[in-house]
């Protein structure tokens, strides 16, 4: 289950080429019988993450890639309140023994370097909290790079998409069982 926004959704790609629908191609290429949920909307704030977590956990969820922030970083939104919403993302997926894969972002910088740093470090303290596997930017590599954005300088194209997509699989992997 991949629970995030437009980044997650893969806005502006075919939805073979979001980073999710990439990741399901290595777990068949690795020869893992998993089924990947992309439960990425596009606008959404880890508070929105929350109200449709409930439908994102039903069923058989054997994974977690938890990729909410950039809409709350781009809104300048309290980071006590994006990191109380993580939090209980992480507790209900905790309470059904589902793994996580949390993926961080980082704030623009018109919100202030106390904010940035703030943001940030919602992301490493809840990582170090509930012990879970953990991408510490997202988009590392492919924000700020014309080559690797769409046009809008915030989505990744497909190159873009790959390079999220080997983040994710590098701590997503080890939580699998064939």
């Amino acid at each position: 289950m991949f629970l995030g926004d437009s980044l997650t959704a893969g806005l502006g790609l075919p939805s073979d080429q979001s980073y999710p629908s990439l990741v399901g191609k290595k777990l068949k290429e690795s020869g893992y019988d998993y089924e990947i949920v992309n439960a990425g909307v596009s606008g959404d704030t880890s508070a929105g993450g929350v109200r449709r977590l409930d439908w994102s956990l039903e069923g058989d969820v054997r994974a977690l890639v938890l990729a909410l922030g950039a809409n709350d970083g781009l809104r300048g939104l309290p980071a006590d309140d994006m990191k109380k919403n993580l939090e209980m993302v992480l507790e209900r997926a905790k309470a059904r023994h589902i793994p996580v894969v949390l993926a961080g972002m980082e704030a623009p910088p018109n919100n202030g370097p106390e904010y940035t740093r703030e943001f940030r470090e919602v992301y490493a303290d809840l990582a170090k909290q509930y012990d879970v596997r953990f991408v510490p930017f997202l988009l590392l590599g492919v924000a700020g790079n014309a080559a690797l954005n769409q046009g809008d300088g915030i989505h990744p194209n497909a190159r873009g998409a790959q390079i999220v997509a080997d983040l994710v699989w590098a701590e997503l992997q080890p939580l699998l069982s064939r």
